[in-house]
């Protein structure tokens, strides 16, 4: 694979286990170990089972004809949202937990943003039968109450992380924390694809389902597997890399990832790492990330929590200063405004993550006959909150 990973854990410049000498023994087992496990018949043959029956894969490739009508193409929404627990990552979920599963671990730790990856950890914890621990920054926390209260729900423990800007970054930290502190029964299941290598590319495997079903769907529905266009919302990049990640090789797909440009990019308000950030690392990865001169890490911002952290994952870094994708941003409000418009026109309410990437379609001019795809990450439930103070419903 062209933009695939070495043996080092690399991407061109990025990627590596920058990590504590006490993380070493787990990074290590886990690198050792998880690709044998994923090319294991029986893990193959559980993983493609709870997909079909538990999470109920495939999700639809939708042709949202009023969209194609109004923005000149055939634009195609890829149902994340329709997966059990309302998102992209139930996937990643369903596959470390069988990884830990089958590594002897007891105990469960995650981090997480907007909920939704908290959801799914708590989901296959409790399907499992295994003690969960979900990290979760304070603001995270009134502004997903929610998923929250669905996590307790679930069995989980969710403890807040009351440091530095108290959100996603915050909750990564205390996890990578209690990891240090447990490192012998617990396993971390890092929802995105950030983190030391194995994990980036360990994530994209678990989420490349989603573009490996998009080609098989798109072929019964255009005659072609491959669109001209395939658009994901980015923060650490778990749905765009599981949107991408069947397509990297095929040149003609034009790629494009949409990050959070909060209040602006130039606001001080924003998450746009690309645009604002350097290289550097974070949280045990190489990549690009927002950073002061003296190297400190700039609190992101977004409307949305799930894009609201401060760097990329190592993956999406290389694909970036290489240009195999486009990175592009979009503001709070055009977010909030595009997942009104696809309530309205499409009857389907999306997570303001996945609001940003259906944003973007108003910047861009297609033919008639170009095939577009948009990664719809999650649904809106978690965001009725933040729908209703905006538009004052």
């Amino acid at each position: 694979m062209k933009y695939g990973v070495n043996e080092q854990g690399y991407y061109g410049d990025f990627g590596g286990a920058y990590i504590p000498e006490m993380l070493y023994p787990n990074v290590e087992e886990l690198r050792r170990e998880y690709l044998k496990i994923l090319d294991d018949p029986d893990f193959k043959a559980e993983f493609d089972q709870l997909m079909k029956d538990y999470v109920g894969r495939p999700s639809p490739l939708y042709h949202a004809k009023r969209y194609s009508e109004k923005y000149g193409a055939n634009i195609f929404f890829k149902r994340e949202d329709l997966n059990h627990t309302g998102s992209h990552k139930i996937n990643n979920a369903i596959g470390q937990i069988l990884l830990a599963k089958r590594l002897g671990k007891k105990r469960i730790i995650a981090e997480t943003g907007a909920g939704q990856h908290g959801v799914a950890t708590a989901t296959v914890c409790a399907l499992m039968g295994i003690e969960c621990i979900v990290y979760m920054g304070e603001i995270d926390m009134e502004r997903q109450a929610p998923n929250v209260a669905r996590m307790k729900m679930l069995g989980a423990t969710v403890v807040p992380a009351t440091s530095g800007s108290k959100t996603l970054k915050d909750a990564t930290n205390e996890a990578l924390r209690d990891w240090i502190a447990n490192p012998v029964d617990t396993h971390y299941i890092i929802g995105s694809v950030v983190g030391p290598y194995p994990y980036p590319e360990m994530v994209a495997k678990f989420q490349s389902i989603i573009s490996a079903e998009t080609k098989v769907q798109l072929k019964e529905h255009t005659g072609s597997e491959l669109p001209q266009y395939v658009l994901a919302c980015v923060g650490g990049g778990s749905n765009a890399m599981g949107m991408f990640y069947n397509f990297l090789d095929d040149d003609d797909v034009k790629l494009v990832a949409v990050e959070a440009a909060g209040k602006g990019v130039n606001s001080g308000h924003s998450a746009a790492t690309t645009a604002l950030g350097k290289e550097g690392v974070l949280h045990g990865s190489r990549t690009i990330l927002m950073q002061s001169d003296d190297g400190q890490v700039i609190e992101p911002y977004s409307i949305s929590a799930g894009l609201d952290y401060p760097g990329i994952g190592p993956q999406h870094a290389h694909l970036y200063k290489v240009n195999r994708a486009q990175y592009v941003s979009i503001t709070d409000e055009e977010s909030l405004n595009a997942g009104l418009l696809c309530c309205q026109l499409e009857g389907i309410i999306p997570a303001i993550e996945t609001a940003h990437a259906l944003a973007y379609l108003e910047k861009m001019t297609f033919k008639k006959d170009d095939n577009v795809v948009i990664c719809i990450s999650g649904r809106g439930d978690k965001d009725l909150n933040t729908y209703i103070k905006h538009f004052g419903f």
